[in-house]
């Protein structure tokens, strides 16, 4: 697949793409690539997708554990290549079972996870796969997470959802980072 929206040449940037790719430089993420290839041609939306992404990924209340775990969730229920390569390895060095992360990968349910992680990916789970969440699976959450925790959590799965979406339709490529992520046969 051809990448669709991918990097402009800088010479051929607007001031605005500029500014916004030179914050992402000099912020936490030390570069453009992923979503913010496609989100560079909306500078004004780059930034505040970033800023969203920033807080999830850096400053949640959430562990980088939990964080992780449910990024690759997110990343593998969309089949997106790009964030699945890179949180993978991030969520193992966090300090999720690597069998977690192979289960996931191969659209198996995780077994033995901690009781947080469990209640994490069920929240996750359930919101995928229903655009809900019911009681039991909610005061799991809540009783895991407190309310703040929930929130975040759930805006987590959104977030990486929705950038996974950007870039499976703009073909934005996953990098030479390990063999593809195959979808889930429909």
């Amino acid at each position: 697949m051809t990448d669709r929206l991918p990097l402009p040449d800088a010479a051929a940037m607007t001031p605005q793409q500029k500014a916004a790719a030179d914050a992402l430089i000099a912020g936490p993420r030390k570069g453009v690539y992923g979503p913010f290839l496609p989100l560079l041609r909306s500078p004004v939306l780059l930034e505040r997708v970033a800023s969203v992404g920033e807080y999830l990924r850096f400053d949640s209340v959430l562990d980088a554990r939990i964080r992780e775990l449910v990024t690759c969730a997110s990343a593998r229920h969309v089949s997106n290549q790009f964030e699945w390569h890179m949180h993978a390895p991030l969520a193992i060095k966090a300090g999720v079972n690597p069998g977690a992360i192979e289960a996931l990968r191969v659209g198996a349910r995780p077994q033995g996870l901690a009781t947080d992680e469990q209640a994490a990916l069920d929240l996750a789970d359930e919101l995928m796969r229903t655009h809900g969440v019911s009681d039991p699976t909610w005061q799991a959450a809540l009783a895991a997470f407190d309310e703040q925790g929930v929130v975040e959590l759930t805006t987590l799965v959104g977030y990486f959802v929705m950038v996974s979406w950007l870039m499976n339709a703009a073909h934005t490529p996953a990098g030479a980072q390990g063999a593809p992520l195959e979808p889930f046969p429909q």
